[in-house]
C-alpha cells in the first residue's frame, strides 16, 4: 500500500525559515532509515505558499490566486511516500521522524488509490493507459 504523509505547514515554514544543521541531519539519517526500509518511494520539502499560486475551477472557467494563502494549517510544507504493508505500519514510521518544526507540528497519513480501487469503472482500455503512463514515468 502507498501513503501519503503530509508534513502540515507552520508558521515557520511559511516565513521561509530554513531548517537547521542539526534538524537536516537528524532527517536525512531518518530518510536513509526509511530507503534502507524500502519505505521510501519519494519526499521532498516544499517553498512558501507566497511562491506558489492555486487555480480554482468553476465548469469550465479557471482563475488563478497567487500565495500567500493565510490558512497555515491547511497548507503543506513536504511529503513522503510510502509503501507499506498497513495504515499502522506508515503511522509507526512517522512517529520516529524527528520534529520537521522549530515547535508543535502535526503529520497526515492518507492512503493512496490504487487502480483496484476503482473497480469496474477502470475499464481494460483506462487500465492499459495507466499502466502505460506509469511505464512512462518509470522511464523518465
Amino acid at each position: 500500500m502507498r501513503f501519503m504523509v503530509i508534513i502540515k505547514a507552520s508558521k515557520e515554514s511559511e516565513a521561509g525559515e530554513m531548517p537547521s544543521e542539526e534538524l537536516l541531519t537528524a532527517m536525512g539519517q531518518y530518510n536513509e532509515t526509511l530507503v534502507k526500509a524500502g519505505v521510501l518511494l519519494a519526499g521532498e520539502g516544499l517553498q512558501p505558499s507566497a511562491k506558489g499560486a492555486r487555480v480554482k475551477f468553476n465548469g469550465s472557467q479557471r482563475s488563478v490566486v497567487d500565495g500567500p494563502f493565510a490558512e497555515t494549517k491547511e497548507l503543506i510544507a513536504g511529503f513522503w511516500m510510502f509503501n507499506v504493508a498497513s495504515l499502522q505500519e506508515a503511522i509507526e514510521w512517522v512517529k520516529r521522524c524527528p520534529n520537521p518544526m522549530p515547535g508543535e507540528c502535526e503529520i497526515e497519513i492518507r492512503q493512496v488509490f490504487e487502480m483496484e480501487d476503482f473497480g469496474d469503472e477502470l475499464t481494460p482500455e483506462l487500465r492499459e493507459q495507466e499502466q502505460r503512463m506509469r511505464a512512462q514515468i518509470d522511464n523518465a
